[in-house]
């Protein structure tokens, strides 16, 4: 398993990890296998989606905003309520196939860490798991 540290720099965002991940599947010389991408934290998440419009991700995370907004009247003390709602919806990781050493991913795809109580240091574990094809 390997571990990525990622530093967030705002109460909601969303970060590119691809190349870091793909950098752990470098590292291990895999050539088809799948890797699980996971975050152990309850307010932030993992997902797929389009990098090739930053825009994408704004409206992401406005739909969020929306729909789970920052005040309702939450039961939980610590004022974060709505940043675990988000987490639980998006999700704590993602399952992308491994091929040739490389993942496999759409033309405009993209892995993101979602932030939904920054700024906060993070982790995201990478599992890799080899020998299994999908021709």
């Amino acid at each position: 398993m390997k571990e990525i540290s990622v530093q967030t720099r705002s109460r909601f965002e969303m970060i590119d990890i691809t190349a870091e991940v793909q950098k752990a599947v470098s590292e291990d010389k895999i050539e088809s296998g799948i890797c699980l991408i996971y975050t152990p934290h309850t307010t932030a998440a993992v997902t797929i989606n389009e990098n090739a419009d930053p825009d994408v991700s704004r409206d992401i995370l406005a739909a969020l905003d929306k729909a789970v907004p920052l005040n309702a009247n939450y039961r939980h003390m610590e004022g974060n309520s709505a940043a675990h709602v988000k987490a639980s919806l998006v999700g704590a990781s993602e399952l992308v196939i491994i091929e040739k050493g490389r993942i496999v991913l759409g033309t405009w795809q993209s892995i993101f860490f979602c932030e939904f109580d920054g700024p906060r240091s993070r982790k995201v574990f990478i599992s890799i798991i080899a020998g299994i094809s999908f021709c």
